[in-house]
Formats: C-alpha cells, sequence, structure tokens
C-alpha cells in the first residue's frame, strides 16, 4: 500500500533537498578543477559518495517514512472523528434530501429518535424542510423551539467532489450510496443551544423602565359638575383608583400637579394593561358620587427606548397624541409604531374659550410677522374645509397682508359656495391657486395654514409642508401617528362639530376691524351644516354660539338650502345605493355608491351613511365608492360605536360618529372585506 501511496507538496521537495544539494557540489567540484586538478580529483570522490548516500537513504528510508506518515495520519482522522462525536456542540451531517446520514453523541441525545430522523429530519424538527436548505453561497439559519428549550440551527451547503460509497464516518455508522445526489451535496447541521441566552434578554427587556404620564382629562368641569362638599371625595376617589391600580404593576406614582402624574414601571407588566386594555381608564369614569360630567383619564407610555429621557419624550409626544385625539385613551409609543387603546366615550365640550382666545392671538401675531399667507386643507375638498379657508382668509385680508387658498379639484359640493367668490371684484383674481402655482409663491417669509386635517399625506399639495417653516394647524379631526412636524401653532380639538365652527371663534377674538362679508358666512355656515348634518350630529353649545355669530354676520339659511339642493342623479344614486344596502353583524349598514355619472361621489356617499343612521337599530353606517383610482370609506354612527377607531385600523381617521379611510391597490369588495374582518375582530375582542 506504501508504494501506491505518492508524496507532493513540501514533504516531497524536503525529502529530496540531499539530491538537490548534489548539483551545488558538482558546480563546486568543477570550479576547484580549474584551481587544482588533484583538489578536484579529492573533491570529486567525495562528492560521488555524498550522491550515493543520498539516493541510497532516499529510497532506504521512503518506505519507512511513508508508513510512519500513514500511521499518524491514521491516528489524526480517529482522533478527529472521536473529538467530533464527543463534540458538546450538537453536530450532524444529512444529505441533500433531508435524511440524517450521521451525527455525533451530543445530537443522537438530543433527537433520541435517530431511526425516524434518517427518514427525515422534518419528522424531528418540523420548521427544517428541503425549502429551507441553504445554497453554496451562504449558510443559512432557523431558529426552534424544542422540549421546551429555544435553538439556533446553523445549516451549511458542503460539496464532497469525491465521495467513495464505502467510506464511513466512523465504524458505528453506515451511510448508504444512493442518499448521496445533488451533485455530492452534504447539509452540515450545527445546533446551538440558546435558552439561556433567550432567557436573559427576556428578563432584561422585563426589567427596563417604562416610563408614562397620566392626566386627568376634565379635573375642572368634574369638579364643578358636583356639590363643594363632595369635590375632595371625588379626588380622593380618583387618586386612590389611581394608586391601587398601579400598585399591582409595582409601579411608582408621583402626582406631579393635582391633575398630572408620572409612572415608572417594568416593562414586563405592559402585557398585562395591554390584555386589559388599561381598565382604569374604565374604573376611573365609572366613579359616580353625583357628578354629572364622568372623570376620565389619558395615559401616555413610552417603550423600547435607548436612554430614560428619550423614554420620556416618547411619553409626552403620546400624552399629546391621546390629548388630542380627545382623551380617554391610552396611547403607547415605541419609536415609530403607535398603538391606541380605549378613546370610546364621546369627547365632551369645553365650555370655557379661553383656548380659542389664546390661539386666535397667537394666530393673529404669526399673520403679522409673515409677509404672505397661503391657506390649504385637505385633497377633494369639502364645505366645512372650504369654509374654514375662507375665514382664515379674512383674518389675513384684515391684517393687512396677500392670502391664497390652494384648492387643486373643485367638488361638486363646493363650486355652487365658490362661484360667489371667483370674478367677484371684492376678491383678488389669484385668491384660489392650485398646488403648483401655490410651490412657486411660498417660501420661509410665508405662513402655510393648514385646516380641516392633521395628516401631511392628505393635504391638497404635501410638497408645501417642506418649503416653509412656519406652519400653523387647525383642525377637528383627531390626531393620529401620521402628524405635521414642527407645526408653530397648533390649535386641533376633537370635540369641536368642524373647523368652521374653531375659525367662527377665532375670528371674535382677532380684533374690532374685522367683519365677515355676506359670502364668507354663508360659506362658514355651510360648513357647520354640513359637519353637523343639520346640527344633528357632534353639537355643543359653542357649535349655537359659533352658528349665532355667522347669523349675525350675515349668513341666510334659505340661500343656504338652495345650494345644497341635489341634483336627479346625485338623489338616483343615493336611493339606489340605499336599496342595495346590506345588514351585516345585524346593527352594522353597508352600501356601495356608484360613481357613474357623479362629480362628487364621495359627498354622495357621506350623504348615504347619514342616511343610514336613520333605519332602526343601526349603530354604524359604512359607504364605499370608487373614485380617482381610490377606495373612499365613509363611516358614520350615533353614540354607540366609534367609527374612528374602525377606519384608524384601515388607516384612517376623523371622529367618534364621523370618520373616513381611503385605500388604494384595492377594489370595493376587498375594501368591505376589510372593514367587516375589523368589525368582526372588534366583537371577538369585545370591543363591540
Amino acid at each position: 500500500m506504501n508504494q501506491r501511496i505518492k508524496l507532493n507538496g513540501k514533504l516531497k521537495t524536503y525529502l529530496r533537498w540531499p539530491i538537490i544539494l548534489t548539483f551545488m557540489l558538482i558546480c563546486m567540484n568543477i570550479s576547484i578543477y580549474f584551481v587544482s586538478r588533484n583538489a578536484g580529483l579529492i573533491m570529486s570522490v567525495y562528492v560521488v559518495i555524498y550522491l550515493i548516500i543520498s539516493i541510497g537513504l532516499y529510497y532506504y528510508k521512503r518506505p519507512s517514512i511513508l508508513s510512519e506518515l500513514v500511521r499518524y495520519a491514521a491516528d489524526y482522522g480517529q482522533v478527529q472523528k472521536q473529538l467530533l462525536k464527543e463534540l458538546s456542540i450538537p453536530y450532524a451531517v444529512l444529505d441533500a434530501e433531508g435524511r440524517l446520514l450521521w451525527g455525533n453523541n451530543e445530537f443522537l441525545d438530543l433527537i433520541e429518535n435517530e431511526k425516524i430522523a434518517k427518514k427525515s429530519i422534518t419528522n424531528i424538527f418540523p420548521t427544517i424542510t428541503k425549502g429551507a436548505f441553504p445554497n453554496i453561497e451562504s449558510d443559512e439559519e432557523i431558529h426552534i423551539q424544542h422540549r421546551e428549550c429555544n435553538y439556533r440551527i446553523v445549516l451549511r451547503k458542503v460539496i464532497a467532489e469525491s465521495f467513495q460509497a464505502n467510506d464511513s464516518w466512523d465504524n458505528d455508522t453506515d451511510i448508504e450510496a444512493d442518499g448521496m445526489n445533488d451533485k455530492n451535496a452534504l447539509i452540515a447541521m450545527y445546533v446551538y443551544d440558546e435558552t439561556e441566552i433567550i432567557s436573559y434578554i427576556k428578563e432584561i427587556k422585563e426589567q427596563r423602565l417604562i416610563v408614562g404620564l397620566l392626566y386627568i382629562d376634565n379635573y375642572e368641569e368634574a369638579l364643578e359638575s358636583i356639590d363643594e362638599v363632595r369635590r375632595s371625595l371625588l379626588i380622593a376617589l380618583v387618586d386612590r383608583k389611581i394608586n391601587k391600580y398601579m400598585q399591582n404593576i409595582d409601579a411608582i406614582i408621583k402626582k406631579l400637579e393635582k391633575d398630572k402624574y408620572i409612572i415608572l414601571f417594568k416593562q414586563k407588566y405592559l402585557a398585562q394593561l395591554q390584555t386589559n386594555k388599561f381598565s382604569i381608564l374604565d374604573e376611573v369614569r365609572a366613579i359616580n358620587i353625583g357628578n354629572d360630567m364622568a372623570v376620565t383619564l389619558s395615559i401616555g407610555l413610552g417603550i423600547n427606548a435607548d436612554t430614560y429621557l428619550t423614554g420620556y419624550e416618547y411619553a409626552r409626544a403620546a400624552i399629546d397624541l391621546a390629548l388630542g385625539r380627545g382623551g380617554d385613551q391610552a396611547v403607547v409609543k415605541d419609536s415609530e409604531r403607535i398603538l391606541y387603546y380605549g378613546g370610546k366615550s364621546i369627547q365632551v365640550e369645553k365650555s370655557t374659550r379661553v383656548k380659542a382666545r389664546v390661539k386666535a392671538h397667537a394666530l393673529k401675531e404669526l399673520v403679522e410677522a409673515k409677509e404672505k399667507v397661503v391657506i390649504m386643507g385637505h385633497s377633494i375638498g369639502d364645505v366645512d374645509c372650504f369654509g374654514a379657508s375662507i375665514g382664515i382668509y379674512r383674518i389675513a385680508r384684515t391684517l393687512g397682508k396677500k392670502a391664497h387658498i390652494v384648492i387643486n379639484e373643485v367638488t361638486k359640493s363646493v363650486r355652487p359656495i365658490m362661484n360667489r367668490f371667483v370674478n367677484n371684484p371684492d376678491y383678488e383674481e389669484d385668491m384660489f391657486l392650485n398646488g403648483q402655482k401655490a410651490m412657486d409663491i411660498v417660501d420661509n417669509n410665508t405662513l402655510l395654514i393648514i385646516v380641516d386635517v392633521n395628516r401631511p399625506s392628505y393635504t391638497e399639495c404635501e410638497e408645501l409642508l417642506s418649503l416653509t417653516k412656519t406652519i400653523v394647524i387647525l383642525d377637528h379631526h383627531r390626531q393620529c401617528s401620521e402628524a405635521v412636524e414642527n407645526a408653530v401653532l397648533s390649535y386641533i380639538e376633537p370635540y369641536a362639530s368642524s373647523t368652521c365652527e374653531m375659525v367662527a371663534e377665532v375670528l371674535q377674538y382677532i380684533g374690532e376691524g374685522l367683519k365677515l362679508k355676506q359670502a364668507e358666512s354663508d360659506a362658514m355656515y355651510a360648513g357647520i351644516i354640513i359637519d353637523t348634518n343639520n346640527f344633528l350630529n357632534k353639537t355643543g353649545v359653542r357649535t349655537f354660539e359659533a352658528a349665532a355669530f355667522l347669523r349675525r354676520s350675515g349668513a341666510d339659511v334659505t340661500r343656504i338650502r338652495k345650494v345644497f339642493r341635489s341634483d336627479v342623479d346625485d338623489y338616483k344614486a343615493r336611493a339606489d345605493a340605499m336599496a342595495r344596502s346590506e345588514i351585516f353583524l345585524e346593527h352594522y349598514a353597508f352600501a356601495i355608491c356608484s360613481s357613474d355619472s357623479l362629480d362628487s361621489p364621495t359627498i354622495v356617499a357621506a350623504q348615504i351613511a347619514n342616511e343610514l343612521l336613520d333605519i332602526t337599530n343601526i349603530k354604524a353606517s359604512f359607504v364605499l365608492t370608487e373614485f380617482n383610482n381610490k377606495i373612499y370609506i365613509s363611516a358614520r354612527s350615533i353614540d354607540e360605536l366609534n367609527v374612528q377607531v374602525v377606519m384608524e385600523k384601515l388607516g384612517g381617521g376623523g371622529h367618534q360618529s364621523v370618520a373616513g379611510a381611503q385605500l388604494t391597490d384595492t377594489t370595493i369588495e376587498e375594501a368591505r372585506n376589510m372593514v367587516k374582518e375589523v368589525l368582526e375582530t372588534m366583537k371577538m375582542e369585545g370591543d363591540l
């Protein structure tokens, strides 16, 4: 066998060095001949003797050297096999079909049933299928659970170029030749136990401190609704409920002000709060010792922050969002991801108008500080959006500033009101601009005022937001995770019936020199009528006060009613949609509004949704229509379902009783099924 073994590489060169050096001695011998012939003869004798000895030793010792090499290689291979077999990390070799060929002791102890593993490793680890095998360029990692332990499995593809069928990994393992295919591919499988690491990671994560803020939304209003002698008792009961709830999660709670708390607790309790959906909101709301107004809370939590300061900033952003959405809810902010809980109760209107006065003065200062004002609403603007824009336009003109209103597409409902301003000598020709022209005039010396929307993607021209640093927002929709960044003034009141109501209040605090024209009063009054469905939805004392102010300013109800009369096509579309409506889960009406022959199908859809609420036992209505390659959903309710929560799950938003959503890359049927799935999920979770 030794004769068949060939030496290669460095070992072969090393053994032949004595022979190679003989040629150097011959050259030396020739050189000596030129110096002395006798010395050359003597040197030749020694060179011949050296050459004979070298060749003799090379051929004589070669078999013994090869034998030692073979013996060493065999011993080394046995050591390798033994080490691999007794390796503390489970290791195995699979064929290309996923059959176990060989496994070390640790691996066999792990799987226990070697027989079924030889049929397929999937029988032991179901997640390891042939489709999960790696390619030659990269390894594949799979995380699995097996017998209450967590493992990380690394699969590596190995190509055996000259694998012989009679080779074996050890004396006890048989590898059949028919198991080798896929060009002699083998799968090396390494199994790492990461149970302990995962448990430590989980423990570290659970021990993280969460920073939270808890505010009482209506502290002053709730106290005013009860006898003075009971006020201290109401405060004590609320405080006791809050502290007892926080004790259950081992939280540190500190009262910052009479109606504000800061809380700290371990992250492991967050799942408990989310499971019971922050039941403290319902517990505090249920407190009743004769108070006419229920006490509501807002909670903001910041989680998974790198530092405590960042966590506190997350909590601040979360509580601002909770308050901006109307209160009585909890908001959990995790970097860019935001979760909402609660928010089912109706936001109570605040009787005081102090906030409106403060915002009006701030708006006045901003308008006076800029050269021009650009007003923008949401895309496919409605009457409320247009009326609010007109009100802001009057403020800017009263303060002597150039003003423009951005409108890209004039809807059928807005056109009759807008026609009173177009070609009117009382108004500039460039009063209305499209988005492209507005981009040419907006600069850092421009005040951009956004009305009736607080989501950048829903505005008429989102590009304007990046062209100026001075942005003001006036809106009555609940805030969501998508918000306009760095607004210098934000006046968002979800309790308001419409943006026109908010602007009407602001107008009264701008100054004595402001006087609305008749067309402007009509536009704003019309906005309130549309958004309240003729003063049926979300109307409060301040709604009627705003309407009274507009009536005193010249708004004519009869003239507005004539403007809102429907044409025959709209009436037929409403009748057809009502006739083909369906009832889902006994209390939810669905209808589809055809956009054929309609100039403003979204407006007609909103009207249909309002009319469906007049049906007995209907808690909410959802009307879908297709317009401009989008599916628009109009959602309405009276007081039994928060449709804003439903629409928010589809990427939309709005109010508790009036909401909507816009869907792209979907059909009407798919959109309707999506709404139904949301309702079914909410019913299963107890939210309906």
